[in-house]
């Protein structure tokens, strides 16, 4: 009996991923843009929770030019598994990391002088030219050198013979919101580096500007590239910028009924008892929780059972959440609920889910933990793992 086998008895509780559903998105978002942009697709933090390696592969088949990731360890991870694609690193590099970026062939955004020198300097020493992207602050002010001081660096690149300048980026910093007034101007003030560029007489690098919402709304501001996140997943922006019909969430959460309780008037429910019952209620528990990134509620929400809305009665628990099944006689034990996610004609979107947690959909689809299997669905893969849990269960 091994852990990593395909008998294991996995938890009643997992993550599905519809590997055709990405598929199509993928190539409906391929079809909408011109043939001569660029795409890539942003598969950082596990993929938006979805599985990097299966989605990097998918990606890759249909079209993608490039991935983006946002730490060295996500990268190698997809070499290791195989992926040879162009990887853009973004953010900021620490120099301990530029001698991993040269060996494995990563292509790193550099937004400073330091970082410059010292990465034209280890790959001269590895007799490699490095493709670089410089990223411009218009804006946003997160990472990138500001838009009014972005020539002198640069310039300092392309001075480096070690040195390949690949790319100019920037980011938007509200694109997907009707008003598109400071994500114009965001374009014209890259606009104005890339005047000043080529005014030097210099060979014009890839530009990319869009994110998932300008690719949306913004088609003057797509030039060479768009790097499409969120809506790759299926999952639009927001509720205002325009949509691609047959784009369809990728990911859904689903667990089945543990245990069925039988309330009589004035029982409770939980910790903190935040329940009581008024008249006698049939109670199920999924074995789910806040521990598996569930938002930790009291008496909010509600859980798909043969389609049909079972709302969250009392608090969650770290590995449980309790329904009302009593309008659901026909439900029974292990049967399957739908967390989010589409059973027949209902669905509790990852907006619903948002809403419940005071945030917004990324921070949904990136929440739910890895304790939560990722059972994938309509592809070659049927389960993931991550690599690094086998090992760390091989070295116990």
């Amino acid at each position: 009996m091994e852990f990593g086998s395909t008998d294991f008895p996995l938890r009643p509780a997992w993550v599905e991923i519809d590997l055709a559903r990405l598929r199509r998105n993928l190539q409906l978002i391929r079809a909408d843009l011109p043939s001569s942009v660029r795409l890539l697709a942003v598969v950082k933090d596990e993929a938006y929770g979805h599985g990097a390696v299966d989605v990097a592969r998918i990606a890759i088949e249909e079209g993608a030019s490039y991935l983006g990731l946002s730490t060295l360890e996500e990268a190698l991870t997809l070499r290791a598994a195989g992926i040879t694609a162009p990887m853009l690193l973004l953010g900021e590099r620490q120099e301990a990391e530029l001698p991993w970026c040269i060996e494995y062939d990563l292509t790193v955004c550099v937004n400073e002088a330091t970082t410059v020198r010292k990465l034209a300097r280890l790959a001269a020493e590895a007799g490699k030219r490095v493709p670089v992207h410089v990223k411009v602050n218009t804006g946003m002010s997160r990472y990138g050198v500001r838009w009014d001081e972005a020539l002198p660096l640069i310039e300092l690149i392309t001075a480096e013979k070690s040195l390949l300048l690949e790319g100019v980026m920037t980011h938007f910093a509200q694109s997907d919101e009707a008003d598109k007034s400071f994500a114009n101007l965001q374009i014209s003030r890259f606009d104005e580096v890339m005047r000043g560029f080529s005014s030097r007489g210099r060979a014009r690098p890839l530009q990319h500007l869009c994110n998932s919402g300008g690719f949306l709304d913004l088609p003057h501001a797509h030039r060479d590239m768009v790097r499409v996140g969120i809506l790759m997943y299926g999952i639009f922006p927001s509720t205002v910028c325009r949509r691609i019909p047959g784009i369809e969430p990728v990911m859904s959460v689903r667990a089945r009924i543990a245990s069925i309780q039988k309330l009589k008037p004035g029982e409770v429910v939980g910790y903190g008892m935040r329940y009581t019952a008024a008249s006698e209620r049939r109670i199920a528990v999924l074995p789910v929780g806040y521990g598996d990134g569930f938002p930790r509620v009291r008496n909010q929400g509600a859980v798909l059972i043969h389609g049909k809305r079972a709302p969250l009665v009392g608090g969650i628990a770290m590995d449980a959440l309790m329904v009302d099944i009593t309008d659901i006689p026909e439900a029974q034990m292990w049967d399957e609920a739908v967390i989010m996610g589409r059973q027949g004609a209902e669905e509790i979107t990852v907006h619903d889910m948002a809403k419940l947690k005071n945030s917004v959909s990324y921070d949904v689809l990136t929440s739910w933990r890895l304790r939560l299997r990722r059972r994938c669905v309509n592809g070659d893969t049927q389960f993931v793992r991550k690599e690094a849990e086998l090992a760390e269960v091989a070295v116990k």
